[in-house]
C-alpha cells in the first residue's frame, strides 16, 4: 500500500521485557542511551537510521525530535509511514516497539520497502489546542516538508499510531486527504463517542471534541484503514462503534488483549506487512 503510492512510553516497553521476545527479539531493539542526533549502538553502523530535531513553530517554538528508520541497506528514495506515539510517549518510544526489526522482516519477506518516521508530539492528541500548540499542523506542514529533504518521497504517505497516536493517525490521515494518504493503521485508538467520556486533557472543550472527532469524517471513506484493538481495551467499545460507522469494511482485528505493549508488540509485524502490501 505505502509502496504503491493510550500511552506508549519507553519505560512501559522496557517493563514489557520478554513479552514479545518470542515474536521478534524486542530486547535487542531497546536502545538505552539513545539521544537526539545519536543512534544507538545497535544502529550506529547503519546509514538507514537517522535522528535529529527541529524547532517547531506550530508547537510554539519547542525543539521537536524525530527518527527515520529504513530497512537495512535500503538507501534509495522511499515513501514513509508517519508513526504517532501515545500519551506520555515520544519518537524514540515508537521505535522501541520493534520498528527496526519489523522493517527488516518486511524486506526479507520480499515485500516493497518503506521508511517509518516518528516525531515528538507531546500530550496534545495531535490537534490544535487552546494554548495555540498544534502537533497535527507540525506533522503536516513542518515534518512532511522536512522529510522531502531527507530522501523520502512524501507525495503519498501512510499513518499509523497507538492509543492517542491511533486517534491522531485517523485524524491527520483524513486531513491530508485521500489523494496523499495511502493508508491508515490505528492501533488501540483513543476514541470516545462523546466529550463527557473523554480523558482529562484530551480535548479543551465540547466544541474542541466536536471539531476534532474522527467519527463521521467523509475523507476516511476513500482511504484504506486497518484497526487493531484488544477486547479488554477500555477503548474497545468506542472503537467497534467507529469501525461500524465507516462506509466500507476495514482490515485488522479485535482480539484478546489490553491497552499495553504486550498487545501492541505482537501485532506490529502483521501491521507493517499490511502497510507494505
Amino acid at each position: 500500500m505505502i509502496a504503491r503510492m493510550a500511552r506508549v512510553t519507553r519505560r512501559a516497553v522496557l517493563q514489557a521485557g520478554g513479552l514479545a521476545a518470542g515474536t521478534y527479539a524486542l530486547a535487542n531493539l531497546l536502545a538505552p542511551g539513545l539521544s537526539r542526533g545519536e543512534p544507538s549502538a545497535a544502529t550506529a553502523t547503519s546509514p538507514t537510521y537517522l535522528t535529529g530535531s527541529f524547532t517547531s513553530a506550530a508547537r510554539g517554538g519547542i525543539e521537536t525530535n524525530w527518527v527515520i528508520a529504513r530497512p537495512p541497506g535500503q538507501t534509495q528514495t522511499l515513501r514513509p509511514v508517519i508513526a504517532l506515539h501515545g500519551r506520555d510517549g515520544d519518537a524514540k518510544a515508537v521505535m522501541d516497539l520493534g520498528v527496526v526489526d519489523g522493517l527488516a522482516r518486511v524486506v526479507k519477506a520480499g515485500l516493497p520497502p518503506f521508511a517509518v518516521v516518528s516525531v515528538d508530539g507531546g500530550n496534545t492528541y495531535w490537534h490544535r489546542r487552546a494554548s495555540g500548540a498544534d502537533s497535527g499542523a507540525m506533522v503536516l506542514t513542518e515534518l512532511l516538508p522536512m522529510l522531502a529533504t531527507k530522501g523520502l518521497d512524501t507525495s503519498r504517505v501512510a499513518f499509523m499510531g497507538w492509543s492517542m497516536g491511533g486517534y491522531g493517525a485517523l485524524l491527520l490521515g483524513a486531513r491530508l486527504g485521500p489523494a496523499r494518504t495511502a493508508g491508515i493503521c490505528a492501533v488501540s485508538p483513543a476514541l470516545w463517542t462523546s466529550y463527557l467520556q473523554t480523558d482529562d486533557g484530551a480535548f479543551d472543550s465540547s466544541d474542541d471534541w466536536a471539531t476534532n472527532t474522527v467519527f463521521g469524517l467523509q475523507q476516511l471513506a476513500s482511504i484504506p484503514i486497518r484497526v487493531d484493538c484488544g477486547t479488554s481495551d477500555r477503548f474497545y467499545t468506542a472503537t467497534r462503534q467507529f469501525v461500524a460507522q465507516l462506509p466500507r469494511p476495514v482490515s485488522g482485528s479485535f482480539s484478546q488483549g489490553g491497552h499495553d505493549v504486550s498487545y501492541w508488540c505482537p501485532q506490529l509485524p502483521d501491521e507493517l506487512t499490511w502497510l507494505a502490501s
